[in-house]
């Protein structure tokens, strides 16, 4: 789970990163220098403080996967359990229940846009958009059928939200706003489409916000995604061999940040010109790591949330978001 900076659109650009101070060193496995963002921190750093909590829980029994931030100190997060949202304030650490949700409801990825709407992927071939100050449903969007998909993930592109099929090989775009039509945008080009495992996951724009990169967890791979042709072209890695696992992206200017859940990493890349190259230039372990899905930043922080899959999922288990510094 993953937001873009936009560089070029036909609205208002989606300012969601704000700067901030930075938190205590973390562990980088491959070198000594820190990883760090390429791009400038918004002048607005001040009011994110080194002393907000950079962990804080969650309800027992969650199931979280995805978190979603936008220009305030607030994360959203969504529940596998039953498509509940639960809202923090990054400042304390607190939060509460945004969106009780319902039997047979799921929230997985999630993207929060500037005009308040938060777009939430369903699993089971349904995305939803919530007003993200009351909680309340606006629109629920049948992609596909219910069974033989899974709608995992979601990045704000243009005047799309796009939503990946970890079991299919389409994106679904889904507009910007309160209507529309959906358009199924199958893949093509390189992408060979795996039987019985999760393929396309985690979803972010380029940097020239013409295309979008996709991670496939299986067997590990990147790729870039014409939004008109659906023709997708694998990504080089360099210095990698694989980005198994891979689930959320996050990207910031030609950094990306790929979360590896059960391996408890952030791999940062720095891309190319054409984004079709991606070259290793660190890694980010934190000991607070417990399989991370996917990532959001505030300030100069990401912001992950704790899916905890090689654990019990009762509704005892209990889930932490935590923040790692960039």
């Amino acid at each position: 789970m993953t937001h873009s900076i936009r560089t070029t659109r036909e609205h208002p650009s989606r300012r969601t990163l704000l700067g901030g101070a930075a938190l205590a060193a973390f562990t980088v496995a491959t070198g000594t220098a820190t990883a760090t963002a390429t791009g400038t921190v918004n002048a607005a750093a001040a009011i994110s403080p080194a002393t907000w909590p950079t962990q804080f829980p969650l309800p027992d029994g969650f199931l979280p996967e995805g978190i979603a931030i936008g220009r305030k100190p607030y994360a959203y997060m969504g529940s596998r359990a039953n498509g509940a949202i639960y809202r923090t304030d990054l400042r304390t650490g607190e939060g509460g229940i945004l969106f009780a949700g319902a039997t047979g409801l799921v929230a997985v990825g999630l993207k929060l846009d500037s005009d308040g709407l938060l777009y939430v992927a369903g699993n089971t071939g349904v995305a939803r958009t919530h007003d993200s100050r009351t909680g309340n449903v606006v629109a629920t969007h049948q992609l596909s059928e219910a069974t033989g998909h899974f709608i995992n993930d979601v990045a704000l592109l243009g005047d799309r939200a796009w939503f990946t099929d970890s079991r299919a090989a389409a994106l679904y775009g889904v507009p910007r706003g309160r209507s529309g039509a959906v358009r199924t945008l199958p893949l093509t080009g390189d992408w060979v489409q795996l039987p019985d495992v999760n393929n396309a996951n985690g979803i972010v724009g380029t940097p020239d916000g013409r295309a979008l990169i996709v991670v496939k967890s299986n067997p590990g791979e990147l790729y870039k995604v014409n939004t008109r042709t659906g023709h997708a072209t694998r990504i080089t890695l360099a210095g990698a061999t694989n980005v198994v696992n891979g689930d959320g992206l996050y990207r910031i200017g030609r950094t990306l940040y790929v979360v590896q859940n059960r391996l408890n990493l952030i791999s940062v890349f720095h891309l190319d010109s054409t984004s079709t190259t991606a070259t290793l230039t660190g890694t980010i372990t934190d000991p607070r790591f417990d399989v991370p899905t996917t990532a959001a930043r505030f300030a100069n922080r990401l912001y992950l949330v704790n899916a905890r899959f090689t654990s019990p999922q009762t509704p005892e288990t209990t889930f932490t978001g935590v923040a790692v510094p960039i």
